[in-house]
């Protein structure tokens, strides 16, 4: 198990905690270690998205963008593979 040097508490209400502690049970883990895993996966999410959403303004500004005629193209492709192949 990793060594954290700092920590943060974070309040959670009963309805959240007990969830927590059930799901917490389930998995055969504990409690902080359940909501330290969310916490990271979220944050690394949160990362990833916003990375995305700038490169996407990026595509913009240099005008790489697709006419709402061109995206339905592109769907109906995507759909025509994926449910008639």
């Amino acid at each position: 198990m990793p060594h954290y040097t700092s920590s943060a508490e974070v309040r959670l209400n009963p309805d959240v905690q007990a969830k927590l502690s059930r799901l917490a049970d389930a998995r055969g883990s504990d409690a902080e270690m359940l909501a330290r895993e969310a916490i990271e996966r979220f944050v690394d999410y949160d990362e990833w998205f916003i990375r995305e959403v700038e490169k996407g303004l990026a595509q913009i500004e240099r005008g790489q963008v697709l006419s709402h005629k061109e995206v339905g193209a592109r769907l109906e492709k995507l759909l025509r593979k994926h449910f008639c192949a």
